[in-house]
């Protein structure tokens, strides 16, 4: 069934948000539109409490409007430093939104899969700070590159710009493919999604507070396992750690490791490399990330994460993150920090 069936509209002008009744008598009771998520499908999540998006309208062919809520509080996307929002947050929301316009958008039937080429988001920390309600956000994003394969869609890049209150908090994007069920088996010669005993590995964690983490069930970095590295590559190297049993992170099973995951990695790497090389320890907020996915990271082999710093006249606080897999590189992400939050 398309899924051009189940289109809505859910309201985005506040001035629209009280709806009246034509035939109503004069004691009839104006009722109000009630916010609500998208469905939980048209952003691949499995829990409806992981849904960041509230609605979307569609402009024209290639330009769409979404809303957004940023919760004042998440179990694995705690505010930075108690006072701000978290960018991967901001990022997720930028990943649904995709999800979203390819559903919704370009009537991408449900079950087909999304292969992430890169993203990247940009944030102004002075909008992020957390206030007494949840970040209300628009999103006006607009598709570029559409591919479309015997009349159906197969992908696009797409960029958003991120507005609070008027103001513009964040931009980023994201390029994508997508292909039907039968296309991907093919892709993927069968490979089989972990759950249950066929999860990895899991691997020990690093010490929380060396990445940013108050558990040790939200690392997802390993020490280096290789006997081969000397003491200095093994201070920017480690291995990437797969709790499959995370509920955020591991939101439903997969045949692969999520993008996301390997965001986090990058941030975690990230802060490691720059508390280093600061006398200062508070938390690490990214500013812009830059990141670039060139093959699946596999969740039943080794993956090798390394770091190292990229002083570039202004970024001197960047980090270049690369994991390795197999012998070939599979992700790379650049993430630069606000010197404030470090």
């Amino acid at each position: 069934m398309s899924t051009s069936a189940f289109r809505f509209h859910a309201p985005l002008d506040p001035a629209s948000a009280v709806e009246g009744t034509k035939s109503a008598g004069p004691a009839m009771l104006r009722r109000p539109r009630l916010t609500t998520t998208v469905p939980q499908e048209y952003v691949h999540r499995a829990a409806v409490a992981e849904v960041l998006l509230t609605g979307w309208e569609q402009l024209d062919g290639t330009r769409f409007r979404i809303t957004a809520q940023l919760p004042r509080s998440h179990s694995f996307y705690p505010p930075v430093g108690g006072t701000h929002y978290d960018p991967l947050m901001v990022t997720e929301a930028i990943r649904q939104a995709g999800a979203l316009l390819a559903h919704a958008g370009f009537d991408v039937p449900l079950g087909h899969q999304f292969l992430m080429k890169d993203m990247t988001v940009s944030v102004r920390p002075e909008y992020l700070r957390v206030g007494d309600t949840p970040a209300a956000l628009d999103m006006d994003v607009t598709c570029s590159d559409v591919k479309w394969r015997r009349q159906a869609f197969a992908g696009t890049r797409y960029d958003a710009v991120i507005r609070r209150d008027g103001e513009t908090v964040a931009t980023g994007g994201a390029t994508y493919t997508c292909m039907s069920p039968q296309v991907y088996r093919r892709v993927r010669g069968g490979r089989r999604e972990f759950g249950g005993r066929m999860a990895p590995e899991l691997t020990a964690p690093l010490a929380p507070r060396l990445v940013g983490r108050v558990s040790p069930f939200d690392v997802v970095l390993s020490p280096a396992l290789s006997p081969g590295l000397s003491p200095a590559a093994e201070a920017g190297c480690w291995r990437l750690r797969l709790d499959t049993h995370h509920p955020i992170l591991f939101d439903h099973p997969v045949d692969h490791v999520p993008g996301m995951v390997l965001l986090e990695a990058a941030r975690q790497a990230a802060t490691v490399v720059l508390r280093r090389s600061h006398a200062r320890h508070s938390a690490l907020l990214p500013v812009h990330i830059e990141s670039e996915f060139l093959r699946y990271t596999e969740w039943d082999a080794p993956c090798v994460i390394e770091a190292c710093r990229v002083p570039d006249g202004q970024r001197e606080d960047a980090v270049l993150v690369t994991g390795v897999q197999n012998g070939e590189q599979a992700f790379s992400c650049l993430i630069t920090a606000s010197a404030a939050h470090i």
